[in-house]
């Protein structure tokens, strides 16, 4: 009996010595992932920020929240609205890597909203939940700077623009203020339909621009939050080399950034001579300018001296977004036009 007793508690104090080994493990692991999700904070606030560091969580995916099992909710609306959705879905980066049936889900996930004059949709500091996409109307965003009191104006959003996706890429707090300018119609896209047909896609290609803007001097010193939305209105184009990228006397509406490649332009000095070379352009150059600020012909052929990649912007876009740096672009032509004569 003795033995019995002896064999037990010895069998007890094993058992109790596993669990303890297993409440070891679990610590470590929760040790290793608490340390993961630090990691990847300090990773998010070093590349987003050069002013104060924001709070950023980590969404986890495991067996507790597959990507698979999501259901996103289904807001009932005319096919009229869902066209009208289509469109400006159609028209922002956002949204341009989706499939037609992934659209689908976001166009039915969107709940329509009309909102007044002089409304606040997002307040800066607040927590965010959704993103908005401009059905019609117009808006203005506002930043309150390190420094300052009172708010700085960043840009414009009207139709087929989408905004509040910053505090749902990185799960922090609102980074601006946008308010209705006039009665506006906006579609409001949830957190969880973002994040599991939108996010992924959103994040690469807002990343790899926002790298770019960086290396592009006149861009180099904007604040971070104002090159993600320079980027928003980015369309790629490709050339191969001896492709004329701009031709000219055409109808200029585009500006242009040279992301890889090398390039040259060309211009006729002397009526019945050939065009003679003018510039040249390396990566992080930008041109075509000068038909967007003065409303006329291209001046100038430029033309692909290697295969190039480029990224441009309409003129809408570049008004909307540019702002002062209109006047950058515009002592660059002012300098070219210089430069051309002095040839």
């Amino acid at each position: 009996m003795k033995r019995q007793v002896e064999e037990q508690e010895a069998n007890e104090s094993e058992e109790e010595q596993k669990a303890s080994d297993r409440g070891s493990e679990d610590e470590t692991d929760e040790d290793e992932e608490d340390d993961y999700v630090e990691d990847l904070k300090e990773v998010i606030a070093n590349k987003k920020n050069k002013g104060p560091r924001v709070s950023v969580s980590a969404e986890a995916y495991g067996m507790w929240n597959r990507k698979e099992d999501f259901k996103a909710r289904v807001i009932p609306k005319s096919e009229d609205s869902k066209n009208a959705i289509r469109e400006k879905l159609n028209k922002s980066f956002m949204f341009a890597a989706l499939s037609d049936s992934e659209k689908d889900i976001v166009i039915d996930a969107m709940l329509e909203i009309k909102a007044p004059a002089n409304e606040c949709i997002i307040k800066e500091g607040d927590q965010g939940d959704c993103l908005y996409v401009v059905g019609g109307g117009n808006l203005e965003c506002t930043k309150v700077f390190p420094g300052q009191t009172d708010p700085t104006f960043l840009l414009s959003y009207t139709a087929g623009a989408a905004f509040g996706e910053l505090a749902l890429l990185y799960n922090a707090p609102r980074a601006a203020t946008i308010e209705t300018k006039d009665e506006c119609l906006l579609w409001q896209l949830d957190r969880d339909t973002f994040n599991h047909i939108v996010k992924d896609s959103a994040i690469r290609r807002r990343e790899k621009y926002e790298a770019f803007l960086e290396k592009v001097t006149i861009f180099s010193t904007m604040e971070p939050y104002e090159r993600s939305k320079l980027a928003d209105a980015f369309s790629e184009c490709n050339f191969k080399a001896g492709d004329f990228i701009i031709k000219e006397g055409d109808k200029g509406d585009d500006l242009f950034l040279l992301q890889e490649g090398q390039a040259y332009a060309t211009k006729v000095l002397k009526e019945g001579e050939e065009p003679t070379k003018v510039m040249d352009y390396d990566m992080g150059s930008y041109f075509g300018e000068r038909a967007l600020i003065k409303s006329e012909p291209r001046a100038a052929n430029v033309i692909a001296k290697t295969d190039c990649s480029l990224v441009s912007m309409d003129r809408h876009s570049v008004k909307r977004l540019l702002g002062p740096l209109q006047d950058i672009l515009r002592r660059n032509f002012e300098m070219y036009e210089k430069f051309a004569l002095n040839k």
